[in-house]
């Protein structure tokens, strides 16, 4: 049986061609640290575009002007708190999905996780290998994507 996805505008890759639809995109905390390089490692071979925010308000402005398929959002930056970012994002974003990085992942942080319907909470430091099983899980579920696949 041979998929086809409808024709959209949301970017992501045809199954049964692998053909990308137009452009995907995922949004990622910014940090001081090799973060971003190690994210493109993933992306760049996939055509996955990488954009990066420091702070709530600035994911905000991002993801208003450019699709974006998921969020990478980093619970332990100095200049925002994961959670609240989510939250914000919620507010006019409710479906768009989100992944959680922490350090501190316990019972309290998962329950809010949770109930902020977050796709997965991944801790740090982030095995790599982990990230890109959840994005392909994400992709698949959410997009009917095999874009992240091995």
């Amino acid at each position: 049986m041979v998929a086809h996805m409808p024709e959209t505008n949301e970017g992501v890759i045809d199954a049964a061609r692998g053909v990308l639809e137009p452009e995907v995109n995922v949004l990622a905390s910014d940090a001081d640290w090799a973060w971003p390089e190690a994210l493109r490692d993933i992306f760049r071979p996939r055509g996955v575009n990488l954009l990066v925010a420091e702070s709530a308000a600035e994911f905000v402005q991002i993801i208003q002007r450019k699709r974006i398929h998921t969020a990478i959002v980093d619970m332990d930056s100095e200049k925002s708190d994961g959670l609240a970012t989510i939250r914000i994002i919620r507010i006019d974003y409710p479906s768009m999905p989100c992944i959680l990085l922490t350090s501190r992942a316990g019972e309290s942080l998962l329950g809010k996780a949770l109930r902020l319907d977050v796709f997965s909470v991944i801790d740090k430091p982030v095995n790599m290998s982990v990230l890109r099983v959840q994005l392909h899980r994400l992709f698949i579920k959410k997009y009917n994507s095999y874009i992240f696949a091995e």
